[in-house]
């Protein structure tokens, strides 16, 4: 088996609902990964289990080859061997964090502040940051994000980001799996993902006539001007009047969990 986290045919059911339904995933080393689904897609309970905090009814996660189950060893590569207590401070003086308070006294911002600090802290190869944003203003988030990348940067591990707000977190993600209804329906890189449609942008009749005979997902219209997210291959001419970029992996997002 090669380094990095494995999934393999893991299934989760609390009574008659299955959080999760024959999920295999690898997490290889050194990539930052959006684990991106709705709210009770499945993400949070993938997570509980490849930490030990619940344990799966079948299948098996595998750290660096080693069964993660109840194992000390493999478990140490997620938890805190090597807590950097002076970077920690560092980071909560940044976000002007209390911290003399405990997290159960802190707003809902800041106790995911706390935990952010928490997990950013340890030097381990693998960092889980589950709905880091929750209650976080915009300049809280902004920080978060320059923050992750520039650890990243100093010490590269994977860093597996579990969250609903796909625009956010669209420009830090290299690789995303996408989880609906406790099934994984993409796993691939942020750039492939995206490659496969476009966005469509000029005036509302210019686009109307470009798309009429494409597969378009969504649209935004501002005024006279419409933007149209479609999927397929990009065309080799744009034709004049209108302007065709990247598309918006949010778009994709709520396509591919709507079908």
């Amino acid at each position: 088996m090669s380094n990095g986290i494995e999934i393999k045919n893991i299934s989760k059911a609390f009574g008659n609902t299955r959080a999760l339904d024959n999920v295999n995933i690898e997490f290889k080393n050194n990539r930052i990964y959006g684990l991106l689904g709705r709210n009770g897609a499945g993400k949070s309970t993938l997570l509980n289990i490849i930490t030990n905090r619940i344990f799966a009814d079948e299948g098996e996660v595998y750290i660096d080859g080693e069964p993660a189950r109840e194992n000390d060893r493999a478990l140490s590569k997620i938890y805190y061997p090597d807590f950097d207590e002076e970077y920690a401070y560092k980071l909560a003086e940044k976000f002007k964090l209390d911290t003399k308070k405990t997290i159960k006294k802190l707003s809902t911002g800041y106790a995911s502040i706390a935990k952010i600090i928490i997990a950013l802290s340890v030097n381990v190869p693998y960092i889980f940051l589950d709905e880091p944003v929750l209650g976080l203003d915009a300049n809280h988030r902004d920080m978060f994000y320059k923050i992750l990348i520039q650890k990243y940067i100093d010490n590269p591990c994977t860093i597996i980001v579990s969250t609903h707000l796909i625009e956010e977190v669209s420009n830090v993600i290299e690789e995303i799996v996408i989880i609906n209804d406790g099934k994984v329906i993409r796993n691939e890189a942020t750039e492939d993902l995206l490659s496969k449609g476009y966005t469509v942008t000029g005036s509302s009749t210019k686009v109307d006539e470009f798309v009429a005979d494409k597969k378009v997902i969504g649209e935004d219209v501002i005024g006279g001007l419409k933007a149209a997210y479609v999927l397929g291959d990009r065309p080799e001419k744009t034709p004049e009047g209108i302007e065709i970029t990247k598309l918006d992996l949010q778009k994709l997002f709520i396509q591919l969990t709507n079908m």
